[in-house]
């Protein structure tokens, strides 16, 4: 199965130049923990919750702080004909939930280790790769 048959393809974005106030809106109205940043359809970074509160909150800045300020920059991305199981593993090694999907430099979707645990024959790899990713978090 490829990552185009379970990615989403609404996906809310952000600009460097919006504030962390803006991505957290996005972030609450959709229930969601990352945003990608966008400069047009190029991704060009991802802010999470855990940006926000580590590089803007806990250091005493603004709600009005830059996004690029607190964004994730070196982001990893899943492809559209990806093999799902890539994406898993993708994911485990990087310990990160959610990877944008990028066709020809353009963001056409997001796939969240939710998304593979949809698929009952990805539900255990799914689980693997949270596991490997939860232990990253705590080393």
């Amino acid at each position: 199965m490829k990552v185009k048959q379970i990615m989403t393809t609404d996906v809310s974005t952000v600009a460097p130049n919006d504030t962390v106030v803006k991505a957290a809106s996005i972030m609450g109205q959709l229930n969601i923990g990352s945003v990608p940043v966008t400069e047009g359809n190029k991704v060009v970074g991802i802010v999470t919750d855990r940006d926000i509160i580590l590089r803007g909150v806990a250091k005493g800045e603004t709600p009005n702080q830059k996004i690029s300020d607190v964004m994730t920059h070196n982001v990893k991305f899943a492809t559209p004909d990806m093999d799902v199981h890539a994406a898993a593993d993708l994911m485990a090694e990087n310990q990160v939930r959610r990877l944008p999907v990028i066709d020809i430099d353009n963001l056409v979707g997001i796939v969240a280790i939710g998304d593979l645990a949809v698929e009952n024959i990805f539900e255990n790899e799914a689980g693997e790769a949270l596991h490997d990713i939860s232990m990253g978090a705590r080393h």
